[in-house]
């Protein structure tokens, strides 16, 4: 129940719809009822013909004699207008029948159509949030959970919620007002066979919810089994040529098809149980019925205390029951799978960021003086990859970082832009520790051009101007040519509005990496970031993009990481870095003459 409560605070923004929903179900519960007990005036025209004809105006004597005065309302007011012609009698009674029946209907139209609206306003609702909840999340939380089932928590965990919590809200008032009408109807007509059908009612009721006891658990293997065939599929299509190129397709086949069998053997398991549902509340509902004939065949033809029409009249009443208690027992099940997925789907709503805005955050549009590293240790997992680093970057200065691979390069990347926090020490631009500036201010401030060209399914224009608003064709174009990527981009097809496939897969690995370049340039930040940005280039783009890069950073604060150190010879300062620790620091110059590590890096390279 505090799943579903949660869950339903979604539903207060469409409360008016509810609202309508209620009003309408209401009156659908009394014209269920009513539609059933004008079948009484109907069966006395056809079995006592004479029993219509009524000149006497009843007189309501209470609440327990509310049946007499119903079907003696209605005789009266049908010979009021049929007389003693009972072929029209019977016509007026069938029309009665028909009216009820078809506004019965209308509202329950009406209670669906504007539930309707809640349960999808919900749904969008809820993905919203999830797709919010996960741009906002850190990196390191997706580290430690598959793409696959991220994606299945927002698509079918979502779905199965708006299935089973939401199909609820349907049957909140309608099916138990239908219930208590019906019953009520029922305890009018005959007191005694309504405590009689009542005695097996609890035991019809323990029935089903044994049924029902493992479903949670069931259902919450099935989600976790299709987020892991998901997150294989998305990895297959990442991958597939590195697949294809070790022939790994035997391989990546058996895993999948090792998943889909866990999942048709869980899903069978839960479905079977589900299906059990429907057939055991039917069955034991007719065993109810037959009780009722038995024992109410007995009050008609022996102890003559109930009328033939009444009877028949209380045995469609007593089926009217069914169908509202089969939808409340499918409920429970609903409720019960609706448990498991919204328990992975809060999951991600309730996980706290880490790295969220302070309350006192500031918003800093500007970068004037340096940007320190202040004894900074870090580690992702257990082993600290860096240990005690400082370092000052002051404005307008190249800073390169090399070393090894592990070395702790890229790491200084991710901290300077709060992807992750340091665990000990602090980073300050103008003094200003970067935890306590927004992050959104803050990245701002920065620009990246990672070693993967990230691009995404969209046109040339739209991968270079991302978040980058309001710029004009002319501005595109000059921060492209500064990437040295105008030339290939006019050959495109349709230009700067050619779309570039599934992550840019239409370029090549040097094209792409210079719309990423362009996007970096277009944006124009005061501190610029460059993780291995030449690494994917061929030798004549990467000199052409390097002198677009040093014209770009001219007057500009720059942290290059570098692998090729034949693009970072002219850096104001070069950082030698070794397992999280500088070793040596200074000018291209200063470290060869040092003949240290620096210089062992520069000879395997063989750099001249």
């Amino acid at each position: 129940m505090n799943y579903f409560k949660k869950i339903i605070a979604y539903a207060l923004p469409y409360k008016k719809h509810g609202i309508l929903n209620i009003f309408f179900n209401i009156l659908y519960a009394v014209f269920s009822t009513l539609s059933f007990l004008v079948l009484m005036p109907m069966l006395e025209v056809i079995f006592k013909p004479g029993s219509i004809v009524n000149t006497n105006k009843p007189v309501f004597k209470g609440i327990t004699e509310i049946i007499e005065y119903f079907k003696g309302s209605v005789s009266y007011y049908v010979s009021e207008i049929a007389g003693e012609d009972k072929s029209k009698a019977l016509m007026i009674v069938v029309g009665l029948v028909i009216f009820t029946f078809f506004f019965k209907n209308i509202f329950n139209y009406l209670a669906m159509y504007f539930i309707t609206f809640l349960r999808n306003g919900v749904l969008k609702d809820i993905r919203n949030d999830l797709y919010k909840k996960t741009i906002n999340l850190p990196i390191s939380f997706f580290s430690e959970k598959r793409k696959g089932d991220i994606m299945a928590r927002i698509g079918t965990d979502v779905l199965e919620i708006q299935h089973s919590f939401l199909s609820i809200l349907e049957m909140l008032v309608r099916e138990p007002l239908t219930i208590i009408f019906t019953i009520t109807a029922m305890l009018l007509i005959s007191i005694k066979l309504t405590l009689f059908v009542f005695v097996f009612i609890p035991v019809s009721g323990f029935a089903i919810s044994i049924i029902g006891k493992s479903l949670k658990k069931k259902s919450d293997s099935v989600q976790k089994e299709q987020g892991y065939f998901l997150s294989l599929l998305e990895e297959t299509l990442g991958g597939l040529k590195v697949i294809k190129g070790f022939n790994a397709e035997k391989d990546f086949q058996g895993k999948f098809e090792n998943s889909t069998n866990r999942f048709f053997h869980f899903s069978n398991s839960l479905l079977n149980r589900t299906n059990l549902a429907s057939p055991t509340s039917e069955f034991l509902g007719i065993g109810v019925i037959a009780v009722l004939l038995w024992y109410g065949g007995r009050l008609v033809l022996v102890d003559g205390s109930l009328a033939g029409e009444e009877f028949i009249t209380y045995i469609a009443l007593a089926y009217n029951i069914l169908t509202p208690a089969k939808a409340i027992s499918k409920a429970s099940y609903s409720l019960k799978k609706g448990n498991a997925a919204a328990e992975r789907v809060l999951e991600i709503l309730e996980t706290k960021n880490p790295l969220e805005d302070l309350p006192n955050a500031i918003d800093k549009t500007s970068f004037e003086n340096e940007i320190e590293f202040k004894n900074i240790s870090f580690k992702y997992q257990d082993n600290y990859v860096l240990d005690d680093f400082s370092l000052s970057i002051p404005k307008g200065k190249m800073v390169a970082l090399v070393g090894q691979s592990g070395s702790g390069k890229s790491t200084i990347a991710n901290l300077i832009t709060r992807f992750y926090d340091v665990n000990k020490g602090a980073i300050t631009i103008d003094g200003i520790d970067i935890k306590s500036i927004k992050k959104h201010s803050l990245r701002q401030l920065e620009g990246l051009v990672t070693q993967d060209s990230i691009l995404f399914n969209d046109s040339v224009k739209n991968n270079i101007t991302l978040g980058s608003t309001y710029k004009t064709d002319e501005e595109i174009i000059a921060a492209a040519k500064i990437a040295n990527a105008h030339e290939f981009i006019s050959e495109l097809p349709n230009g700067y509005n050619t779309n570039i496939g599934d992550s840019g897969n239409k370029l090549s690995g040097g094209q792409k990496q210079r719309l990423s370049i362009a996007r970096a340039v277009l944006k124009n930040p005061p501190i610029m970031i460059l993780d291995e940005a030449t690494s994917a280039l061929d030798t004549e783009s990467e000199k052409l993009v390097q002198d677009a890069l040093e014209k770009m950073m001219m007057n500009r604060t720059s942290i290059v990481i570098a692998h090729r150190l034949s693009t970072i010879q002219k850096a104001d300062l070069i950082v030698v870095m070794q397992k999280g620790k500088i070793v040596e620091q200074g000018t291209h110059e200063t470290l060869i003459a040092i003949n240290g590590t620096y210089k062992k890096l520069v000879d395997m390279q063989s750099l001249d």
